[in-house]
């Protein structure tokens, strides 16, 4: 019978011996958490699949870019956020190079207005986050649309709880501000 190792164990054993175990067994407690953290951006299965054996192989080769300041499920979360925000900017740079827009697929006739306000909304809200620091940004993203607990964040950016919730409130305040100035 296996013993119960940490996930901490489990990397410093890995780094000490290479031995496919100990990665097997992160990556079995790990793909499907990853999985759906790719799914979230990307909606569709086979891409975000893709994503998460792309970051798995990185993460062999670089696991010892992991330092211990935060638990490893929130440093590797960290890893898939950014793994997956730049491969989706990139897709989206691809995207407006090529002018390939679907416009041919695109169904309005189900279109009763809401879904017009809605995008309108989305659009306003994503205009507002461009304005707002790359660290404002991720650390909305992982509070609000990921749930990561104050406690987590402030172990994942070396600071106090107070000092995330007070970034927080400021990055709320200032997202708010672009949000209405946008109209």
């Amino acid at each position: 019978m296996k013993q119960k190792l940490t996930d901490e164990e489990l990397v410093n054993n890995y780094l000490e011996t290479h031995q496919n175990d100990y990665f097997e067994q992160l990556y079995e407690r790990y793909c499907h958490k990853v999985h759906r953290k790719c799914l979230s951006f990307t909606k569709d299965d086979v891409q975000a699949q893709d994503l998460t054996q792309d970051i798995f192989l990185r993460l062999m080769t670089r696991l010892d870019s992991y330092k211990h300041q935060a638990r490893f499920s929130t440093w590797l979360y960290s890893v898939t956020h950014n793994y997956c925000t730049d491969q989706i900017r990139g897709a989206n740079k691809r995207q407006a190079l090529t002018g390939d827009n679907d416009w041919d697929t695109l169904d309005v006739s189900a279109d009763d207005g809401i879904a017009e306000q809605e995008e309108q909304i989305a659009r306003r809200i994503h205009r507002a986050m461009t304005c707002l620091s790359a660290d404002e940004q991720m650390l909305l993203h992982q509070r609000y649309q990921d749930g990561i607990s104050v406690k987590e964040l402030a172990m994942q950016h070396a600071l106090t709880e107070s000092a995330v919730k007070m970034r927080l409130k400021r990055s709320r305040d200032r997202l708010r501000q672009y949000y209405w100035q946008n109209d």
